[in-house]
């Protein structure tokens, strides 16, 4: 289903991937629009595993077209350079392929929310704010896993 890479010279191996994807500030999620073209968004999110946890609102664009279509992709770019007088870029990027849920288990919605709060938190007194934000707001907030099926990263240091 996935094919390989043109250009190979540049692919990252699979550990500098996820690392990759572990450490982006955001990513894009793509979608299938059921009209013949995609749809993509920017969003936050934390990787937990071999999933993809991201959160938006209880309805939407996202959630109609995730319920017709589950099939994603999630891509990061880590860094992004122009190089002008090379007539090229330095760039780190990571592309997420799979499928995503919605979360209603109560303990995984949890899970999922904070682990957003510890990945954007830069102080312990934040991460105990973010925990009662999650709490208060998980019936205000939808939770989203991708389960990642193939994970392929590209590099022009």
């Amino acid at each position: 289903m996935f094919t390989e890479m043109r250009r190979n010279d540049r692919q990252l191996d699979d550990e500098q991937a996820v690392e990759l994807l572990k450490s982006g500030i955001y990513g894009f999620l793509a979608m299938n629009n059921m009209q013949g073209c995609g749809y993509a968004v920017p969003m936050n999110y934390a990787q937990v595993g071999q999933s993809i946890y991201l959160h938006c609102a209880l309805e939407g664009k996202k959630l109609e077209l995730i319920r017709q279509d589950n099939r994603v992709s999630f891509c990061v770019v880590g860094e992004a350079v122009v190089l002008s007088a090379k007539f090229t870029m330095r760039y780190h990027s990571v592309m997420a392929f799979g499928r995503i849920y919605e979360v209603t288990d109560t303990e995984e919605k949890q899970l999922g929310l904070m682990a957003l709060v510890t990945k954007y938190s830069t102080s312990p007194e934040e991460v105990a704010m973010g925990q009662k934000y999650a709490q208060n707001s998980e019936q205000k907030t939808a939770v989203l896993r991708i389960e990642i099926e193939h994970i392929t990263g590209k590099s022009n240091a």
